[in-house]
Formats: C-alpha cells, sequence, structure tokens
C-alpha cells in the first residue's frame, strides 16, 4: 500500500475526509494533492466540528448513579467533574452539562473551562448571546434547561409544548423528566450551537 493510500485510510477510519481516490502520479504535485486533498488551491472541506451532541452524551449517561447513594461522587460523577476548572465534590449539575458539552466538542466557557456553578454557565450564556429567556423562545432538543440553581439537557419537546429533559444530580442519578411547557419554572434556556 503506497504511502498517499495509508494517509488517507487513516483519515478515513478517524473520520477526517471522505475517501478520495489518489490523483495519478503524472499529476502537478501529485503526491501533495493526495496526502491534503488540495487541487489548483482548493482547500478541504471543514472537518465536522462534534462526533455527536450534547444531548447524545447525555443520553448514554441515563441511570449513572451516585456512589455511595446522597455522596456527589462516585467514579462516572468524578469523569464529569474533570469537564470543569476546579471543581470538587458537590452538587453536579453543572458538571454533568459542562462533560456533556465537551463530548459533543461545544465546552461552555469562554476557553471551555466548564463551570460547576449554575449561575455561572448562565451568565456565560448571557454575556455570548447564547441565553434563551424563559418564555423568549422555544427550546430545542440539545438545548440546556437552567433553573434557579438546577441545569439539565432538553431531550424533546412535545406537541403540546411539554418539555423532556436528562439532568444530572436529579435523585442523586442522571434522570430523565418531563415538565409542563413552561419548563417547571425554568428561567431560560443556552443554545449550545
Amino acid at each position: 500500500m503506497s504511502l498517499q493510500a495509508v494517509i488517507a485510510r487513516i483519515a478515513e477510519i478517524d473520520g477526517i475526509v471522505q475517501p478520495k481516490p489518489p490523483a495519478p502520479a503524472s499529476a502537478p504535485n501529485g503526491f501533495l494533492t493526495a496526502l491534503t486533498g488540495a487541487e489548483h488551491g482548493s482547500a478541504l472541506p471543514a472537518a465536522p466540528a462534534t462526533t455527536g451532541t450534547a444531548l447524545s452524551a447525555a443520553q448514554s449517561q441515563v441511570g449513572v448513579s451516585e456512589q455511595p447513594p446522597g455522596s456527589n461522587d462516585g467514579p462516572q460523577i468524578a469523569e464529569y467533574r474533570t469537564a470543569t476548572a476546579g471543581s470538587g465534590v458537590g452538587p453536579w449539575c453543572a458538571y454533568f452539562v459542562s462533560w456533556a458539552a465537551r463530548q459533543a466538542g461545544v465546552p461552555i466557557g469562554d476557553q471551555g473551562q466548564g463551570f460547576g456553578r449554575v449561575d455561572d454557565v448562565y451568565a456565560w450564556a448571557q454575556r455570548t448571546g447564547k441565553a434563551i429567556p424563559a418564555g423568549s423562545g422555544t427550546p430545542q432538543p440539545g438545548d440546556l434547561i437552567v433553573w434557579d440553581e438546577h441545569i439539565g439537557i432538553v431531550e424533546s419537546v412535545g406537541t403540546d409544548g411539554s418539555i423532556s429533559t436528562i439532568e444530572g444530580n436529579s435523585s442523586d442519578r442522571v434522570s430523565r423528566r418531563t415538565y409542563g411547557s413552561d419548563g417547571g419554572g425554568a428561567i431560560g434556556y443556552v443554545r449550545l450551537g
């Protein structure tokens, strides 16, 4: 297998580019064209920014629970904390959404540092134009839903306006919940993408 074919196969496996037939050896800069995909000054199409969504990351965690119950800790909860800067064992709903956003390639925070406090998540969203105050728009699946001192991820919005969520630190676990059209008194939403 030629070097060009190996590089193309690695890129294909990593999902970076679609398979491309190698350039003919007689083409000018044939090796460079096969390596970079650039032809006549054109660039590769931008690789997708994410490999999933915050929602799909959250869905994969439903049922994860604190170990022991009531401790605000456990192996997977410790993993959620790694998505926040300097956070320790404590209420972890904001750790969870920070982790889910990071998994999706859309980390929250000015430097992607995540947040351990709900107030900090919403303040960042307001400052960056990502906040949607309650009553001023309809949430979409994947939006963060923010209450006073709690946060989750919108999983779906029903035809009746009901809002289904996935929330970390809800009954000491990652849980699914459903609220009326007011989102159970949500103060707003955060659009990540």
